[in-house]
């Protein structure tokens, strides 16, 4: 029986921009039952929180070794309306938007666009912070990811 391969994905900034994070748990799961878990993060000194959010979605995908069918899940409506919606509308006029405007995080809309066409995803919005598991672990994978770009509590006082 072949495995679902579930991505559970989420960013988090410190400050908007600031510095921030980005966590995926990976499960392989038969029917309720996950056979196998991977947690990825990472993280950089100055960005936002929609930039992380997208790293979160293009590193699950990355991750892959091979084509295959993963659900990605994510609480962010902006990377799930992003790349199921207004991704076909940028790329139709030049990644422009609808206001004739450059698409903001065009790199990075790029790169998931890329990333996802050689998988079959089906993706999927959760209510963040909402006691769901698998997202809170995500939201710990990215608070982890930014811990080191994040200045110690009273750096700089003295």
């Amino acid at each position: 029986m072949p495995h679902d391969l579930i991505a559970y994905t989420d960013g988090a900034c410190s400050g908007n921009p600031g510095p921030g994070g980005w966590g995926v748990l990976m499960q392989a799961r038969e029917g309720d039952r996950v056979v196998k878990e991977r947690a990825l993060s990472g993280g950089e000194v100055a960005t936002t929180n929609n930039r992380m959010e997208l790293l979160a979605a293009i590193n699950a995908l990355e991750s892959l070794a091979r084509p295959s069918a993963i659900t990605i899940i994510t609480d962010s409506t902006y990377v799930r309306n992003g790349v199921t919606g207004w991704i076909h509308g940028w790329k139709r006029n030049g990644w422009k938007t609808s206001a004739k405007k450059p698409v903001k995080n065009v790199e990075l809309w790029q790169r998931l666009d890329a990333a996802q066409a050689r998988h079959d995803v089906t993706w999927e919005w959760v209510k963040g912070h909402a006691g769901h598991p698998e997202n809170e672990r995500a939201d710990e994978l990215a608070r982890a990811g930014m811990a080191p770009f994040k200045p110690a509590r009273g750096a700089g006082a003295g």
